[in-house]
């Protein structure tokens, strides 16, 4: 018995001894009790703290939650991840750049960009327990990098959420025997409203209509759908510009209230809850999306659109455009830089493989993507059959297929109130996950700064609130009549490619080049049991950096002012306003590392070397072996039977 706990005494003191040489020992976020960060004092009173350190819970300090089943996790990033994007923006760049031909680049820059960062994230915060600010005391010096992802997570969950507020609306208003937006006898429509027009009969100048008489083909062309008009003048209501605020839209403001009252219920609780509800919130959308698609192909025009949507046009590969719009659409759908991945990883076991996890969800995201491409292009080309035109004149990208192309094909149908409310609660469901998983990923990385003395009760639930109730006080200005010209701003840059591209160029500079790609591919080999292939350190240290970094110059030197509608062009203090929204995340990074040096004692090196010591978390004490443990899994890969060993075993 004297021989067991000496041993063990030996083995805490070794692990002691390894962790010393690496960083500090500080406590992890709420869960753990301090530990004496520069162990004073000998070898066996350092062994003796650390141990205590692990051992002593102490009342009232709660453990770090972890998912109930992994699935939970597995759930929760498909939730998150897959989204509007992959519905309404992928299917439009494929047809637009190239059909088939899109997805080389885009398949090419998965690899290249998606996997790597998407694995990155998720290890990131699976290792050091922590969400998305605290997640850097891997190299403290370049903290700013989780200041800069809360920014950006918080300005997305504020404006992201109108688009939900407007596809509730749309959902509540096709309970209705006729759709609003079919009909031009509205009181919001204009006496240019047009329910039906085929250009196929425009002939000799004029045609005959019952409804409208005879019209000239000129006067129609000036005529507007009865579904623009629902969007701009009943939904939107929208002024002539910036400048002009004008009054709330009432309807709409209740409809932002429901949601957010919805994704309060769905996060106040934590992890425990939020990994059940997405098992509803993730895959019903999957269901709506079959339906759909098997309603689109059955209608005339359907084969037409499909075609139009994959045929390929090798031309395109040859036009810089098209790989740019490839792998800015990676780093979108893959919701990379927003911290919420890390937050979600740091809820799992410390030995979950997640490297396995980061393939098995780059598939689902990428084939959701493509699948929704025949869902949509099916229903357009059944839209574009019956109004005559070619598919190119209804194909659209965003809002403006979700609130205008799609609802105008859906009041076509056959019972189309039910076609209209299956889209509408599909689209509420796809968005309603990816919100409140973003919610999540601020609020842990809140909690994750006050450390476990400060823990009180409630302490989550009042957090969130919080966060709702000023998210939706700034949501106010967006459901005014220039509410579309706020969202638009926040859409264009506060959440923009450019910051999301700059956020991830750093990360794999902080984790390859300053706490080292060679060292986290051991420290992943602790947690999973094998060394990830080497590609992913390739990737960390040059090939990833170098994307990111071309990509977001080519948005720099080939940037456009801000305009809605190609039409009206923003003030100049509307576009400054934008950049303080982009700039307010991409200066967290380079304004904290100059303070933190400026702040530190000493010579240039031995600043740095201070400031990218890692500071680690008292959970590392109980799973962290020594050094030589893992260069025994340099030749160890995934899938093998005989790798599959315990790799660590709690030495408390």
């Amino acid at each position: 018995m004297e021989k067991s706990s000496l041993d063990a005494d030996c083995c805490a003191l070794n692990m002691v001894l390894v962790e010393e040489k690496k960083g500090h020992l500080i406590p992890n976020g709420n869960a753990h009790p301090s530990v004496n960060g520069t162990l004073n004092g000998g070898p066996m009173s350092a062994a003796t703290g650390a141990i205590s350190a692990v051992e002593k819970k102490r009342e009232g300090y709660p453990e770090r939650e972890t998912w109930t089943r992994q699935m939970d996790f597995i759930m929760s990033c498909v939730g998150f991840a897959v989204g509007l994007g992959n519905v309404w923006r992928f299917p439009y760049l494929c047809y637009k750049n190239g059909g088939g031909v899109f997805l080389i680049p885009y398949v090419l820059f998965i690899f290249l960009g998606g996997i790597p960062i998407f694995f990155l994230e998720i290890a990131l915060g699976q290792f050091m327990k922590a969400g998305s600010i605290n997640v850097w005391n891997i190299a403290p010096l370049f903290k700013g990098l989780g200041y800069a992802s809360m920014v950006i997570v918080f300005f997305c969950n504020t404006y992201y959420i109108m688009v939900l507020a407007w596809g509730f609306y749309y959902f509540i208003k096709s309970f209705n025997a006729t759709l609003p937006w079919s009909t031009c006898d509205n009181p919001w429509n204009t006496e240019n409203c047009i329910e039906i027009f085929r250009q196929g009969d425009c002939k000799n100048g004029t045609i005959g209509n019952s409804t409208f008489g005879n019209l000239t083909c000129e006067e129609l062309a000036n005529g507007r759908s009865p579904i623009i008009e629902f969007w701009e003048n009943k939904v939107l209501n929208i002024s002539d510009g910036l400048d002009e605020p004008g009054a709330v839209n009432w309807e709409l403001m209740l409809c932002l209230l429901a949601v957010w009252v919805m994704v309060y219920f769905c996060v106040w609780k934590g992890v425990k809850s939020t990994g059940k509800i997405v098992y509803f919130t993730a895959t019903f959308p999957y269901v709506v999306l079959i339906i759909l698609l098997v309603r689109g192909v059955t209608l005339p025009g359907a084969y037409d659109g499909i075609l139009y949507y994959v045929k390929p046009d090798w031309s395109k590969l040859g036009e810089a455009q098209v790989w740019i719009d490839a792998g800015t659409q990676i780093f979108f759908s893959y919701a990379i830089g927003l911290g919420a991945l890390t937050a979600l990883g740091s809820y799992n076991r410390f030995n979950n493989d997640c490297y396995k996890d980061a393939f098995v969800l780059a598939l689902i995201n990428s084939g959701t993507s493509f699948f929704a491409g025949f869902v949509v292009f099916s229903i357009l080309g059944f839209m574009a059959s019956e109004q005559g035109v070619d598919i190119s004149k209804v194909a659209e990208s965003g809002p403006g297929l979700a609130f205008i192309a799609y609802p105008k094909a859906v009041s076509m149908m056959p019972v189309a109130p039910v076609w209209a409310a299956l889209f509408f609660i599909m689209l509420l469901l796809l968005g309603l996950d990816s919100q409140f998983v973003g919610v999540e990923g601020f609020v842990t990385g809140i909690l994750d700064l006050f450390p476990g003395k400060y823990y009180m009760r409630y302490q989550r639930e009042i957090a969130v609130a919080i966060c709702c109730l000023l998210c939706f006080i700034i949501d106010l200005s967006m459901v005014t009549q220039g509410g579309m010209y706020v969202f638009q701003l926040f859409d264009y840059y506060s959440a923009s490619g450019m910051t999301l591209l700059w956020q991830a160029f750093w990360e794999c500079v902080v984790v390859a080049w300053v706490y080292g790609a060679d060292r986290f591919m051991d420290d992943i080999a602790r947690m999973i049991g094998y060394r990830p292939f080497p590609w992913m350190k390739w990737c960390w240290s040059i090939i990833t950096p170098c994307v990111c970094m071309g990509i977001f110059l080519f948005h720099l030197l080939n940037y456009k002012p801000l305009t809605y509608n190609n039409v009206y062009v923003y003030p100049w203090w509307g576009e400054v306003i934008g950049w303080c929204l982009a700039l307010s995340s991409m200066l967290c990074i380079p304004v904290s590392l100059v303070y933190k040096l400026s702040g530190a004692k000493g010579t240039f090196k031995e600043r740095w070397e201070n400031l990218t010591k890692p500071v680690w978390g008292a959970h590392h004490l109980e799973y962290m072996a020594p050094d030589t443990d893992i260069k025994s899994l340099a030749s160890l890969s995934p899938g093998m039977e005989e790798n599959k060993v315990i790799i660590f075993e709690s030495v408390m």
